[in-house]
């Protein structure tokens, strides 16, 4: 296997993987800031660079239905979309996974209107996060090309059958080009493997049905399996991440640490301010604070046993959520703490609401997280709301004191 260095975007990087992938349909409605990702594969399919066939459409819902009828025909499916074509998939989304069709979705997270904004945060992929899709999410455009093998690799397995997003920060990882080591296209296929058709409906010598009514009679054990087989498929991710190292020699884990083996204080986040998270912490370890971070890597099925044996050991730990709770706290926070009561883990936890609609989130903002944690675990007890904003204007709000 060969690879080489290039500089690519999130954006770009998704595209060169999907080419490698050779997928027989790619239907797409572009939607800033996932629309080069669409745009560069249509080039590839107008330059005889692919085979498969590239649809326009009238919207992301019809995108998602293209994508549902091509993989329940048999064939290699992807997409690519943001915030509100997201949101307006939704309904497909769960007919998708529903169906156990094994497309992959390129999600450059972005937040949703009103009011209009295109930058980044985390509100579409909390808002798809119960759909039924394993969900993969990566930091960096090196990140976006790898996990986009993982998530066609997995999807495809027969032990899992299900759809597979992979999200990554937009603007901040779709637009920021970094150095990525690129695989050759023989090994980049080679590791994903030929597509296995499974009940496709264009076999006509064994004639199936997608999409059946079921009401009560059997709508329950229907989505307890469908609940099962994505609890299920982390075995097949890790499984995915080991072999994909093999090949390559990059490592991926379902929830990635840094320096959090004997930290005091703990980050727990997802996507590209895990990146500041580490400058952060280095700065700091240089005083000799202990502080760590642990970054989620496999958001769905969310990988329970795998935090807790990453927080076990903190006194102190700090959820951040990019996207605004409404009414509650955030979607991290409480993923973590149900971690923590199941376990029995008595650390003090608190839950940051930061980068909303794209806002900065800068190391002297992390700075005052890690004291605002240190306060906490020389204190012995939460002496900081349990909820409480980075970088908002004007005085900063807190709740649930």
């Amino acid at each position: 296997m060969t690879q080489e260095k290039v500089v690519w975007d999130g954006n770009t990087a998704a595209a060169q993987a999907m080419r490698q992938a050779q997928i027989d349909v790619v239907a797409a409605y572009p939607i800033t800031p996932s629309t080069p990702i669409v745009q560069r594969y249509s080039q590839f399919v107008a330059d005889g660079d692919v085979k498969g066939e590239f649809v326009m459409v009238e919207s992301e819902h019809s995108a998602m239905s293209a994508c549902v009828g091509a993989a329940a025909a048999g064939g290699r499916v992807a997409t690519a979309t943001s915030s509100q074509g997201y949101a307006l998939m939704i309904e497909v989304l769960y007919q998708a996974s529903g169906m156990r069709l094994p497309i992959v979705l390129n999600v450059v997270n972005r937040a949703l209107a009103a009011p209009l904004n295109i930058h980044g945060d985390h509100a579409d992929m909390y808002l798809g996060r119960d759909a039924g899709w394993i969900n993969l999410c990566a930091f960096n455009p090196q990140e976006v090309y790898d996990l986009n093998f993982i998530a066609f690799k997995t999807a495809e397995d027969l032990r899992v059958r299900l759809p597979v997003a992979v999200n990554q920060d937009g603007f901040l990882t779709s637009h920021t080009t970094e150095l990525v080591l690129s695989i050759d296209d023989q090994s980049a296929y080679g590791f994903i493997g030929d597509y296995k058709p499974l009940n496709p409906m264009l076999d006509l010598e064994r004639p199936v049905t997608y999409g059946a009514q079921t009401e009560g009679e059997w709508h329950y054990e229907h989505k307890m399996r469908h609940n099962h087989a994505i609890v299920e498929s982390q075995k097949v991710v890790e499984e995915n991440f080991a072999a994909f190292e093999k090949l390559t020699g990059r490592k991926y884990k379902s929830v990635e640490t840094y320096k959090a083996e004997d930290a005091d204080e703990i980050i727990i986040a997802i996507g590209s301010v895990t990146g500041t998270t580490m400058l952060t912490i280095d700065e700091l370890r240089k005083s000799g604070r202990k502080v760590g971070l642990v970054a989620i890597r496999l958001f769905r099925p969310f990988p329970k046993a795998e935090l807790a044996a990453a927080i076990k050991k903190a006194k102190t730990i700090a959820a951040l959520d990019r996207s605004a709770p409404m009414g509650t706290t955030g979607a991290l926070y409480s993923e973590t703490a149900a971690v923590m009561v199941e376990n029995g883990i008595n650390a003090i936890l608190l839950n940051y609401i930061y980068g909303i609609g794209g806002r900065d989130t800068t190391i002297e903002h992390l700075q005052g997280i890690f004291n605002d944690a240190a306060e906490c675990t020389k204190a012995g007890k939460r002496v900081k709301p349990i909820m409480q904003t980075i970088n908002l204007r004007g005085k900063p709000l807190s709740f649930y004191p």
